[in-house]
């Protein structure tokens, strides 16, 4: 069953936008070669707030994908680079990428914060400013 991942990762400091840019590249060269991605989007949003949607042919691509390569180098750095980070995962019937309205929706409703070590006001209350 195809396996749907959205992430939002809002940077917290200028500083960080060159290394952050470097992994996204690095990454994005992972995933368009790795084992099971089926489509994926990134989507900058306002504020140094950036969207990944991707969708996979199941959970288990999508779990061997970001604990390798890449994607697993960035993950610790993203702790500190975030003061809001969170993400949603579900099962859909159809291998279609989802929309971004259909992203946020789900992420309002079903996402939970990720890890980061300076976490903004509104991080573990999930309080997201709309997409622009």
């Amino acid at each position: 069953m195809p396996f749907v991942s959205v992430t939002r990762l809002r940077i917290r400091a200028l500083r960080f936008l060159p290394a952050f840019f470097v992994q996204t590249m690095r990454t994005r060269s992972q995933v368009a070669a790795a084992p099971g991605f089926l489509d994926g989007g990134l989507l900058p949003d306002r504020q140094w707030t950036f969207w990944t949607l991707t969708l996979w042919d199941s959970a288990e691509s999508m779990r061997s994908y970001i604990t390798t390569g890449a994607h697993r180098i960035a993950m610790p750095k993203l702790m500190e680079w975030c003061d809001e980070a969170s993400v949603a995962h579900w099962d859909q019937g159809a291998a279609i990428l989802p929309g971004w309205a259909d992203a946020e929706a789900r992420m309002r409703s079903e996402g939970r914060p990720s890890k980061v070590r300076h976490p903004s006001p509104d991080h573990a209350a999930m309080t997201l400013r709309r997409r622009a």
